[in-house]
């Protein structure tokens, strides 16, 4: 049995907006045409008149009486006849004004259906080029030409959206392809090594354990970039859950666990740790300021400084740390800020690292809801700043103000 519902045009098996705009415009018409037509009409009926007619003469009365009589009679006739022909005349209007007013409806839907066509024309427009936009081509813009109306600012809305996604994508691609390199390296390096040891009919234990050795101080970097990822992915899918803690407190247990690192780079840790609420995941938090005073060691210089405050600044928990070291470009800030990146993309002189610290740090304070920001010290290094939600919680005040190390 065929379906009726697609024997139908495409425009009437849903209701399309320009459907419903044609309705509305018809709707709208044939409503004020009726109340137009029902004011005529009440106002012509209401100045119909009717004399009412006059008294028999009596047979006493005058002639003069007679004759009034006889004009009032003919006036009686003529106001008669006059009504007559105005409820014929109103009869015909009548019938011409509903007939016109359908012909009016009639053309006034066809007109509705042509000018919501040509209204919603940039909007089939912007339909069609989007669905021809996939992954592979999100370059494509809609870029719709027009007056700068409601339209054209949806269009743009578009466009920016698409640049946006374009970025993201670009940001995943080239995220996965160094994640690749970073995991790859190791293993390499690991089946070199295995290779060699194997592969050489004089090794004995001394070698074997030495080669071993180096195995596993290769997997340890491995396993750290591993937990580097998993940090910075679940940072970027949110919080799960929220908890107050004290930024203070938190920074403190860093800070102690870093002394005995301090001491062999020949850095001095100087801290003035004031009390900061703060509402989170207390363990993202730590791994934040981790990342933070981890990145600040490693890149300084012998007989170097890194400053750690935290406080409270215009109600937002605040933590600050900056540290010598080499001139950072103000330029770089920002793709120092993406996973992978380093000062020097060749690495030469630079330290053993995964190039994670600060796009976790700043991922883990986008999820705090908090602000992050880093720029370049005068004398070289960096000064990184982020500010988390405050809570309410009261905090006993952390230990550790102006620790030094």
């Amino acid at each position: 049995m065929r379906d009726p519902a697609r024997s139908r045009p495409p425009w009437l098996s849903r209701r399309t907006v320009r459907l419903r705009l044609t309705a509305l415009y018809g709707a709208l018409f044939i409503l004020s045409g009726a109340v137009l037509l029902a004011i005529s009409l009440g106002w012509s009926f209401s100045v119909q008149t009717a004399s009412p007619p006059p008294p028999a003469a009596s047979p006493r009365e005058s002639r003069l009486a007679q004759a009034q009589a006889r004009i009032r009679q003919l006036e009686y006739q003529v106001t008669a006849l006059s009504d007559h022909l105005h409820s014929v005349e109103s009869h015909q209007i009548l019938v011409g004004a509903a007939v016109a007013l359908g012909v009016m409806a009639v053309l006034s839907v066809a007109l509705g259906w042509l000018v919501a066509g040509r209204i919603l024309r940039p909007l089939r427009a912007m339909t069609a080029a989007t669905r021809q936009i996939s992954e592979d081509d999100l370059h494509q813009r809609l870029a719709i030409s027009g007056p700068d109306d409601e339209l054209k600012d949806l269009a743009d809305t578009i466009d920016g959206l698409l640049a946006r996604l374009e970025a993201a994508f670009d940001a995943q691609r080239q995220f996965v392809a160094n994640a690749s390199h970073e995991l790859r390296t190791p293993l390499t390096l690991e089946r070199t090594m295995l290779e060699v040891a194997l592969g050489d009919p004089g090794a004995d234990a001394a070698t074997l354990r030495s080669t071993c050795e180096d195995l596993l101080a290769v997997s340890q970097h491995q396993e750290q970039l591993i937990e580097a990822l998993l940090t910075l992915a679940r940072s970027q899918r949110g919080l799960d859950r929220r908890e107050p803690f004290d930024l203070a407190e938190v920074t403190a247990r860093v800070l102690q666990a870093r002394h005995p690192l301090a001491s062999a780079r020949q850095i001095r840790i100087d801290a003035a740790l004031a009390l900061a609420p703060a509402t989170g995941d207390a363990g993202l938090a730590e791994r934040l300021v981790a990342n933070l005073t981890d990145n600040a060691l490693c890149y300084n210089v012998p007989g170097g400084q890194v400053e750690v405050t935290t406080g409270v600044r215009n109600g937002r928990p605040v933590l600050i740390v900056a540290n010598t070291g080499p001139p950072v470009p103000a330029d770089q800030i920002q793709r120092l800020l993406q996973p992978f990146q380093r000062l020097r993309p060749d690495r030469a002189g630079e330290p053993e690292g995964s190039g994670l610290g600060l796009s976790i740090a700043a991922a883990i304070t986008k999820a705090h809801g908090g602000d992050f920001s880093a720029r370049p010290r005068p004398g070289g290094g960096l000064r990184v700043e982020i500010s988390l939600v405050r809570t309410g919680v009261s905090h006993p005040v952390a230990a550790g103000h102006g620790r030094t190390a």
